[in-house]
């Protein structure tokens, strides 16, 4: 089978397993998942099994420009992770008021550079940062430009206060978290991510783990939660081989058609056979269903 899973995934599931349990529901052996939820996360985790893999570079490359996430944050304490599953290293007495919290992310929004994680998958030097950081490996990683969109205060329950953020592909929540606490004089950790929307997919569309575990278990259809390869390749135009030049298509042949140049989805029949890119007047596969 060949599609699109959009996962509401639990915290404590690493976006790998998240992905193999999918596959696995539908015998697949092929699956990517579509961006990366850290495993304390939350939230939209879209995964691609089967054929559908070989479309996931094209949905981050054209969906990749906005991200949004709901998050929570306590003040007075900082971890080694900069969530609540980390070593405490740092600790105040410094609690902010609403007014220097909604001050301090107005200083936080539009194109800024962040400093990811200790803990995070950044490259240093051919390996990810946090295999460093847990070898107890002395590491600094230069900040990055990332933009944030929006950026809105959303109140408190006692002692967790509540953000949404809009932002770019590369921002990271824990990162946010320690910057807003340090512009308020203070040290915050991060309790909760909830991601309720990646690459054009929404949160109102997904579905649980256990859901599909309990319709499999139970022998019901789960056929009907897959989305199709090209479902988030809308932004990309559209060209139509008749079959001769579909059976050329898929051998790696050249079609010669009158569109522009650019990426195209490419179609026979209403069906959908990969992504190609238009040269001079002459269609070349890059990826093919």
């Amino acid at each position: 089978m060949d599609g699109i899973i959009i996962l509401d995934k639990d915290s404590g599931v690493f976006s790998r397993t998240a992905g193999h349990h999918i596959a696995k529901m539908f015998g697949e052996k092929k699956f990517g998942h579509i961006g990366t939820l850290d495993p304390m996360a939350t939230g939209v985790l879209p995964i691609a099994i089967g054929n559908a893999t070989k479309m996931i570079p094209f949905i981050e490359e054209i969906n990749a420009n906005k991200k949004e996430y709901l998050f929570g944050l306590k003040f007075g304490i900082e971890t080694d992770s900069l969530d609540i599953t980390g070593k405490e290293i740092n600790k105040s007495t410094v609690i902010p008021d609403e007014e220097e919290i909604k001050s301090a992310i107005q200083k936080l929004t539009g194109e800024i550079e962040q400093i990811p994680p200790m803990f995070s998958a950044v490259h240093i030097n051919g390996k990810r940062a946090y295999e460093l950081a847990r070898a107890g490996k002395e590491i600094k990683i230069n900040p990055r430009k990332i933009t944030i969109y929006e950026l809105e205060y959303i109140g408190n329950n006692k002692d967790e206060y509540n953000f949404r953020v809009v932002c770019s592909r590369g921002t990271y929540v824990r990162s946010l978290v320690r910057d807003i606490a340090k512009i308020c004089g203070t040290y915050a950790t991060t309790t909760y991510i909830r991601r309720t929307l990646t690459n054009g997919f929404d949160i109102k569309n997904a579905i649980k783990l256990d859901f599909l575990e309990n319709l499999v278990n139970n022998r019901c259809a789960v056929d009907k939660y897959l989305l199709a390869p090209d479902c988030a390749l809308g932004d990309i135009p559209v060209t139509n081989l008749d079959d001769k030049d579909t059976i050329l298509y898929k051998n790696g042949g050249f079609i010669k058609v009158a569109e522009n140049d650019g990426l195209y989805r490419v179609y026979s029949n209403k069906n959908f056979v990969g992504i190609g890119r238009i040269e001079n007047q002459t269609l070349k596969p890059k990826r093919t269903i």
